[in-house]
Formats: C-alpha cells, sequence, structure tokens
C-alpha cells in the first residue's frame, strides 16, 4: 500500500489519541481506533502494521491486556507528535 495511506492511519490515530487526551495513564483500546476510518482501512494487519511503527519511534505506548491492546502517547515526544499531527491536517 502507499506510504501515503499509511501517514493518513497514523495522523487518524495520533490525533484520536491526542484530541482522547491519552497521555502516559490513560489509555484506549485498539479497537476504537478503527472507528472512523474508511471500511478499507480497516484492516487489522494495517492497523497493528501502524501501531507497531508508531510504538517503535515511542510516539505511543501499548499495554496488553487480557481483552485487547490499550495504548496511550508517550509525553516525552509531545513535541514531536503535535508537530507531525499539524504538518499533516491537510491530508
Amino acid at each position: 500500500m502507499p506510504e501515503r495511506f499509511y501517514e493518513k492511519i497514523k495522523l487518524h490515530i495520533l490525533k484520536k489519541l491526542f484530541d482522547m487526551r491519552c497521555w502516559m495513564g490513560k489509555h484506549a483500546s485498539i479497537h476504537t481506533m478503527q472507528k472512523g476510518l474508511p471500511s478499507h482501512a480497516r484492516d487489522s494487519k494495517t492497523i497493528s502494521k501502524v501501531i507497531s511503527e508508531l510504538a517503535q519511534k515511542e510516539w505511543i505506548l501499548t499495554k496488553p491486556t487480557h481483552y485487547g491492546l490499550e495504548l496511550s502517547l508517550n509525553i516525552q515526544k509531545k513535541r514531536d507528535i503535535e508537530e507531525f499531527i499539524e504538518a499533516n491536517l491537510d491530508f
């Protein structure tokens, strides 16, 4: 899939967590991130790939639970996350 497609999904996930104020201790379910995406972008493999990429950059923190994966933003990367969101809002 094209890189721009993954960038849109990254923006969606980061913006959603940012709007929900999920920093460090506050988490949101990975299933919540699929809501609001078009049906062709809701593929769990695609979402997992984007999330693992964001986790590698340490922009998001993952917390495995018995009912699924929980996500939160890394407060130490706040400036990078805000710059990415602002730079890509016109997507």
